[in-house]
């Protein structure tokens, strides 16, 4: 017998839980779909939130050849293969075969610019899942050709939907005598992840198959995954929030907790890279301008560990880890950025001051362009006082110094330069 997760895979968007952002009424996906146009694609998003059955939903629904490529099996010849099969398949005037790859960031690079040619060509319209930032993982020429679409973890409201569709739909299920107590703690394990959710579920019921009701509560959820540790993967529920304790233990300047979750990464075979990342968004996130050096070190050790492997790689992860523990806090960097996305998205595009723009061409000179910029490096200290942000934007405040030694000069540096306004 299958899983509960296969038994219940959808294969139609009405089906389809969640992503209501992508497959929703009017969504780009959903779109796509019902123009029998579909291009070539990279779903990012954590484990078990629909990425291959969305991709298998396309190919049904398109009915076209579908090709499936697990990024940790496959080499260079089985991607050239699978193209090969898909130019045969392919019919005049028909849409291209897909290729559907699993976890594509783990493709190396050569791997990756094995799929350039067929993709650019039309030869295979690509879809790609990975749990990773596709800005790290896939190479630029590749990344240009596919748009990248971002799932999210599920919802509360999406996994009890999910829980109901089980209990009424599955060949099994439907055929028990199931009461629901109690949800919190089989939602809370299950992390977002709908594929978590349902082993949950089927570990609870097969711990009670010789009973004639099957209860389902807080404690008994508990107790079954605690007595099948390996209900747990390094992918699903725990792997996220050791990550955030990692993070959270730095950001509270605490080493030693911080060490301890990196020490739990280390030993449950965690990707290194993923936690140099890690490391490397704390130190512009939660130490910021307080430490500037924090970003270099955290840097040097992400390309540390790139070099070196593991298991040396834990050396610079742990001095690190210390170090960004042990530092200065400021995100005021972070919170001046966030204000300003914030800001621009309300405003849109105003206009540039014409002093502060560019005059390559005869014709921008005569319109003002440029006319009355003032160089810095002519007045005493390399400054003086002019206007740099748009009209409807001035007196705007983005940036405001924290309370460390670090942004305390700036803050009087700065003060000294424009005064306290």
């Amino acid at each position: 017998m299958q899983p509960l997760a296969e038994r219940l895979r959808p294969n139609t968007l009405d089906d389809y839980i969640g992503q209501q952002h992508l497959v929703g009424e009017g969504a780009v996906i959903r779109r796509m779909i019902e123009q029998k146009r579909i291009s070539s694609f990279i779903l990012w998003g954590p484990p078990g939130v629909g990425k291959t059955t969305l991709a298998n939903i396309i190919a049904k629904t398109l009915e076209v050849p579908f090709y499936t490529l697990s990024a940790v099996t496959s080499g260079v010849k089985d991607v050239r293969d699978t193209i090969e099969k898909a130019k045969n398949n392919r019919f005049f005037n028909s849409s291209s075969p897909i290729l559907f790859i699993d976890e594509i960031h783990r493709f190396s690079k050569s791997q990756q610019d094995s799929l350039l040619g067929a993709v650019e060509q039309g030869v295979i319209t690509l879809i790609g899942a990975t749990t990773e930032n596709p800005s790290f993982e896939i190479i630029r020429p590749l990344l240009s050709r596919c748009q990248v679409y971002t799932l999210k973890s599920l919802e509360k409201e999406d996994l009890l939907q999910l829980f109901q569709s089980a209990l009424k739909k599955d060949v099994i299920l439907k055929e028990k005598n199931v009461k629901v107590e109690e949800t919190d703690a089989m939602l809370r394990y299950s992390g977002g992840d709908a594929r978590k959710l349902l082993n949950i579920i089927e570990l609870v019921v097969e711990s009670q198959s010789e009973k004639e009701e099957v209860v389902i509560n807080d404690n008994i959820v508990t107790e079954a995954l605690q007595q099948n540790p390996l209900a747990y993967d390094k992918d699903g529920e725990m792997h996220y929030d050791i990550i955030s304790a990692f993070i959270k233990s730095i950001r509270g300047s605490n080493p030693d907790a911080a060490v301890y979750y990196l020490a739990r990464m280390i030993e449950g075979g965690e990707d290194p890279l993923f936690i140099a990342r890690r490391l490397v968004i704390s130190a512009s996130e939660d130490i910021g301008l307080a430490n500037p050096n924090a970003l270099l070190l955290a840097n040097a050790a992400f390309d540390a560990v790139n070099k070196i492997g593991m298991p040396e790689g834990r050396i610079p992860l742990a001095e690190a880890t210390v170090y960004l523990a042990t530092s200065a806090k400021s995100n005021s960097a972070y919170m001046a950025v966030n204000d300003a996305l914030q800001y621009v998205s309300q405003t849109g595009n105003l206009p540039v001051p014409l002093h502060l723009r560019n005059a390559p061409t005869k014709l921008m000179e005569q319109l003002g362009y440029g006319k009355g910029y003032k160089y810095a490096h002519d007045y005493e200290g390399h400054f003086v006082e002019q206007q740099f942000l748009p009209d409807e934007a001035e007196g705007q405040k983005f940036w405001r110094a924290q309370d460390n030694p670090q942004e305390a000069r700036m803050k009087e540096l700065q003060e000294k330069r424009w005064g306290n306004s």
